[in-house]
This record gives C-alpha cells, sequence and structure tokens, in this order.
C-alpha cells in the first residue's frame, strides 16, 4: 500500500472531473416549450403543455442551465412546481436571432 494514500477508487476531483458545456441548440421539446412564453405577459413559460400534461423537470432545468429561461417566483401553493420565464437568450432561440449574427 502507498504511503498517505488509502486503499480505493479515486473520486474525481472538482480540477479534474469533466464539465458540460450548454448546448448551442435546443432539442425540438426544449424549443417548443420556450417558445410558449414569446405571448405570454412578461415571458411565463407554461407549467404544462396544451394537452394538459405536465412539461417534464428536465426540459425545465436543460433551459435553465443553458441561460434560456430563468426562475421567476415561487409558488407557495406548489412549492415544488418551478415558474419561469423566458430570457433574451430564450428569445433569440425562439426567433432566431443566434443565426443573425455579423
Amino acid at each position: 500500500m502507498a504511503r498517505g494514500k488509502a486503499a480505493g477508487p479515486e473520486t474525481p476531483t472538482q480540477e479534474t472531473a469533466p464539465t458540460a458545456a450548454p448546448p448551442l441548440m435546443p432539442t425540438a421539446v426544449q424549443k417548443r416549450w420556450l417558445c410558449r412564453g414569446l405571448a405570454q405577459a412578461g415571458g411565463k413559460l407554461p407549467l404544462f403543455w396544451a394537452d394538459g400534461s405536465k412539461v417534464s423537470a428536465a426540459t425545465v432545468k436543460a433551459c435553465l442551465a443553458a441561460g434560456w429561461a430563468a426562475p421567476w417566483f415561487s409558488n407557495p401553493l406548489k412549492p415544488d412546481w418551478l415558474v419561469c420565464r423566458l430570457t433574451d437568450a430564450g428569445r433569440a432561440v425562439c426567433v432566431g436571432a443566434h443565426t443573425l449574427k455579423k
């Protein structure tokens, strides 16, 4: 056994662990959710799809991580629901402004 080091599996440290960069473009589902905020006051993003099903937490979290959405306020009646709004970056994804860079 090496001196000063316990035997066992190594765990990656913060310096060596790879970090995934947010994607440059949203998936079709993410873009559909983001674009629904264009017609809402303040860019409010819906909690539910038009058919009544809940927008998945994975979709919401991915858009938050990419900077396309931002938390807006907490819902005291449903604290597990994350109410979000569209950011300028999210608007750009919806209207295609990201392709207009010169």
